[in-house]
């Protein structure tokens, strides 16, 4: 199973997206990992959302592109809330223990 994950860094006001196999372990990278990158710049990261996305790698990195393109932090923040989803984003299956 893929899943995109929505993280937050309160330090810089930042939103970041991303999919993978393993949602925890990429977020313990996030946080952790020595490499220098966007997402080691502004630690501390807040795990915000996770969906379900599929056995499907691409379609996966698909949803991530199609929200990434939109630029839009009133849709990161609407997904996040639990707004109920349509068109390309109606797939997308909210993991349940990270509702609250």
């Amino acid at each position: 199973m893929f899943y995109l994950y929505i993280l937050y860094s309160e330090s810089s006001d930042k939103y970041y997206i991303g999919y993978t196999r393993d949602y925890r372990r990429r977020f313990y990278e996030h946080n952790h990992s020595d490499r220098i990158t966007f997402t080691s710049r502004h630690r501390p990261w807040i795990l915000k959302a996770v969906f379900a996305c599929g056995e499907i790698e691409g379609e996966a990195m698909h949803l991530e592109r199609f929200i990434k393109n939109q630029k839009s932090r009133k849709l990161l923040e609407r997904l996040i809330g639990g707004e109920v989803l349509t068109g390309v984003l109606a797939q997308l299956v909210r993991v349940p223990h990270l509702r609250d």
